[in-house]
């Protein structure tokens, strides 16, 4: 007689739910979105590249009539940035982080669809890509956190996903992730700077959206640095004076453009209120005569990204000792301006410039002092030190200079923590929280009371 064994409960279990529609579509839908994320994000890289070139086409080399050209082409590509964006676009402006952001707090399905949706997609690319062609001083990076948020939101959405919280957390990684191809960051991105917190049960949704966005842009750009990689190597004994200064000087000025930025926006919306649309228009034309007239100041090199700027002092190429503070006034005026647009690229070429002008007192080599202040800066602007080393990490190939970006990057931090209370992009998420908890109480206010019926009505 043959005995019987009894089937694993457990393997009997697990059959039985991989084999539920219920169990592996959203998972499977959550996948798809992840890898459109990667997708997307590389065609705007793509896309971003040829706009920025397109502008240099334009202007040609910068001298004769067409040299002249962006004080009407920029201003006149503000205002048209700004009127799409408050018309049909509204909520794209600026980085697209604090949107991300302050979409994480918000509990309203409706509300979270305001900042972000696939029409915010369309919206925040186009624009983004008109205000390169136009000579802004943003980038790509930070749009693509929107971008990547807004459809990992509406794609897992579609799949009956609700743990809307850790889909924005995932998209704005994988956002991250593809544009830089910078795994690591995206996912150092998600804990310190979009969430301030790391929660367990979202880790697993960041780590698959980072991973399947990254392969997407690895099978179509194969694996790259961003910036190259970096040559040069910090010597603390020599290199001890250069650390210490990018980290002050670079937090400093990270924190300085941070003041800049917010007080200037909420100058600006609060004195916009009266005439929104006409007042919008008329800040976003002398923020483009501004930008203008300092691309031509510099003979072009403020312009655009800041991207070949950077790389080329990575490489060892000085840049002007001046260069550095005309970056960080175009940028101040193209993020204030209403117009969709990044600032990680720019941030990064400022830090660039302040390395590479420190080095002039204090030696050490225009690449490793663009690499240090590349670090001090951009820890200074958005706070997020762990982010600030790890992204340049990963984007210059250098491992030998782990503890010199550590050490900068916390200068710079605690440097900007001194002068600048509110990170930036927190600061700016509160904005939009604010007008969603101003739009609620209105409708509140206006929505008509329920009719009273009393017992004896009948």
């Amino acid at each position: 007689m043959r005995r019987t064994f009894p089937r694993n409960p457990m393997l009997r279990r697990t059959r039985a739910m991989w084999g539920s529609r219920r169990v592996w579509q959203p998972r499977l839908v959550f996948w798809i979105g992840a890898v459109l994320v990667g997708l997307v994000s590389v065609l705007f890289a793509k896309l971003a590249d040829v706009a920025q070139s397109g502008f240099h086409t334009i202007i040609g080399d910068g001298g004769g009539w067409r040299g002249l050209l962006p004080l009407l082409i920029t201003p006149i590509g503000f205002m048209l940035c700004a009127w799409a964006a408050y018309v049909y676009f509204p909520n794209s402006q600026g980085s697209g982080i604090p949107q991300a952001i302050a979409a994480r707090h918000l509990r309203d399905e409706e509300e979270r669809n305001r900042l972000l949706s696939f029409k915010m997609v369309i919206g925040k690319i186009g624009l983004t890509l008109l205000g390169l062609l136009c000579g802004a001083s943003i980038s790509r990076e930070g749009p693509t956190v929107q971008v990547g948020a807004s459809i990992m939101l509406q794609v897992a959405r579609w799949g009956g996903m609700a743990q809307a919280r850790g889909l924005i957390l995932a998209g704005s990684a994988a956002g991250v992730a593809a544009a830089f191809n910078t795994p690591l960051a995206g996912i150092v991105f998600a804990i310190e700077e979009m969430g301030r917190t790391y929660q367990a049960r979202t880790n697993g949704l960041v780590l698959t959206a980072v991973i399947l966005a990254g392969l997407a842009s690895l099978g179509l750009l194969g694996n790259y640095t961003y910036f190259g990689v970096a040559k040069g190597t910090v010597s603390f004994i020599v290199n001890a004076p250069l650390i210490l200064a990018c980290g002050i000087v670079g937090g400093g000025f990270g924190a300085l453009f941070s003041l800049l930025v917010l007080k200037g926006t909420r100058q600006i919306r609060r004195w916009n209120v009266l005439q929104p649309l006409p007042r919008t228009l008329l800040v976003a034309g002398l923020c483009g005569i501004g930008v203008a007239l300092i691309g031509l100041a510099s003979d072009g090199l403020t312009f655009g990204t800041g991207y070949a700027q950077a790389r080329g002092a990575i490489e060892g190429t000085p840049l002007p000792w001046i260069f550095f503070a005309e970056k960080l006034a175009a940028g101040v005026l193209s993020t204030v301006s209403g117009i969709p647009g990044g600032l990680f690229a720019p941030s990064l070429a400022v830090g660039a410039g302040v390395g590479s002008s420190l080095s002039l007192i204090f030696g050490g080599g225009t690449g490793v002092a663009a690499l240090l202040g590349m670090a001090g800066y951009f820890a200074g602007v958005v706070q997020a030190p762990m982010t600030a080393f790890v992204i340049i990490l990963e984007m210059t190939g250098n491992q030998d200079n782990v503890i010199a970006l550590m050490i900068t990057s916390m200068l710079g931090y605690g440097t900007a923590r001194m002068i600048s209370h509110e990170p930036l992009y927190h600061a700016l998420s509160r904005i939009f929280v604010a007008e969603a908890i101003r739009r609620r109480r209105s409708e509140m206010m206006t929505s008509p009371a329920p009719l009273e019926q009393s017992s004896r009505d009948g």
